[in-house]
């Protein structure tokens, strides 16, 4: 693949990150705390973002960025694309209930875009069968956090240490075939069999700014992008050029 661009901007200022599929910004808020702007993309509104926001196709958004040289202005993309076809959360209940394929791949047209963007890049996806490189695995475990969340991140044009992975303390709490167990993690997603109330999901994922359902579901815990854009920063600071 081509080289990250260098980046030309003003000493001082912090680096602007593009937030693709930006959902409600559990992202963000990471990316943010690590040292960058962000501006997030999401084709529906997220009036709960905590950032600038644009309503639009994150790919058709991405697209017109490249072809008029707008990219240039950003230093990295973080992109979510949906998975939903083929999440482990979900994978089993698309099957046995009909449905999975009107849900959108979106991996490999993101894939392409951000490689022409010559940024270093990132996508994110859950555990499942969605086909990205897994040059990073993050577990809630290696924040001390009341969810396991287990991410997946494929890196383009840049690289970080890959942590251990620690071992669980004990079970996700709820139902799980028939059996209930209790446990130190809440289950932040969907609703009913001892999956986590709202104000349980924000408390374990560190996500105060969003009380919608739907937004925390989807989020990522932005302990793991605050982990992400740190490494990021060092990793591009020798491609920085003073304006």
């Amino acid at each position: 693949m081509t080289q990250p661009t260098p980046i030309r901007r003003v000493p001082g200022h912090r680096p602007l990150l593009l937030d693709l599929f930006c959902c409600a910004g559990g992202a963000a808020t990471g990316y943010h705390r690590a040292g960058f702007d962000v501006i997030g993309i999401d084709i529906v509104d997220r009036p709960n973002y905590p950032f600038t926001f644009v309503r639009a196709d994150a790919l058709a958004y991405l697209a017109a960025l490249i072809a008029s040289g707008e990219i240039r202005r950003f230093t990295a993309v973080h992109s979510s694309p949906p998975c939903q076809a083929g999440c482990a959360l979900t994978v089993g209940t698309n099957a046995s209930q009909g449905w999975g394929g009107d849900h959108d791949d979106l991996v490999a047209p993101t894939r392409m875009l951000l490689e022409r963007t010559g940024l270093p890049y990132v996508i994110e996806q859950p555990n499942g069968r969605a086909e990205i490189r897994k040059d990073l695995s993050l577990c809630g475990e290696m924040f001390g956090l009341g969810v396991l969340r287990h991410r997946n991140f494929e890196l383009g044009g840049w690289t970080i240490t890959r942590p251990a992975h620690p071992k669980h303390r004990g079970y996700v709490r709820g139902y799980r075939h028939g059996v209930y167990r209790d446990g130190p993690y809440v289950a932040a997603y969907g609703s009913g069999g001892g999956k986590a109330t709202v104000p349980e999901m924000q408390q374990a994922m560190g996500i105060t700014w969003t009380d919608v359902r739907e937004e925390l579901t989807e989020a990522i815990p932005p302990a793991f992008s605050e982990h992400i854009g740190r490494a990021l920063l060092t990793a591009i600071r020798p491609l920085e050029v003073a304006a």
